[in-house]
């Protein structure tokens, strides 16, 4: 079975990405680090319940990749927004071979102390406009939500919205189900809502 990870915020620069995270929550994120293999950067923000959240952008200090960046961020434009949520799993290979193949390909991946795999289209962009969820398998027992500060914030609610939401929901059915995420009809898009020290917020 699939499990809710992590939230992705994604802009045009990282500074960008975490301010429209501070604005909507309240509270600042940490440092996060760089991810050679894509060539992006990123800061952190611990949540309930195993959770975090990350804003993400291109890293203008690293060396382009030599292969379309993850979470769609080579066509990225526009505000900062929520652009991607993230499932984990035990055994990726086994979940791919269930789900169509432009759910991606394993990659290895490494930031500092962490190890893990990540499945990830050839082209960047998961399936549904990039509403599809990225799939993630952590690699021994650290993981980003237990070395973060605690930020008082928890998750209530996912919308995941697309005008194809019946096919979406049916292709994860069979491996997710989570009373917080909804998958819904309607224009292509992810919105959040969270308990805070400054009461409930939407970050979109």
């Amino acid at each position: 079975m699939l499990a809710l990870d992590h939230l992705a915020v994604s802009g045009a620069t990282l500074d960008e990405a975490s301010e429209h995270v501070a604005a909507a929550l309240g509270v600042p994120l940490q440092a996060g680090g760089q991810h050679a293999h894509f060539g992006t950067h990123n800061r952190l923000l611990g949540l309930e319940d195993g959770l975090y959240l990350e804003a993400i952008s291109v890293d203008p200090a690293a060396a382009a990749p030599g292969r379309a960046r993850w979470f769609g961020l080579d066509g990225f434009s526009g505000p900062p927004r929520l652009g991607n949520w993230i499932l984990r799993c035990d055994d990726l290979a086994a979940v791919l071979a269930a789900l169509p193949s432009g759910a991606g390909a394993p990659v290895a991946l490494a930031r500092g102390d962490l190890r893990w795999q990540m499945a990830v289209p050839e082209g960047g962009v998961l399936p549904f406009d990039d509403r599809f969820p990225a799939l993630i398998q952590w690699q021994g027992a650290l993981h980003p939500a237990g070395m973060l500060r605690a930020s008082g914030c928890a998750l209530r609610w996912l919308a995941v919205s697309h005008p194809d939401a019946g096919d979406l929901s049916g292709l994860l059915a069979p491996h997710f189900a989570d009373p917080r995420v909804v998958i819904e009809p309607g224009a292509s898009m992810l919105m959040a809502e969270f308990d805070t020290p400054h009461g409930r917020r939407v970050l979109r």
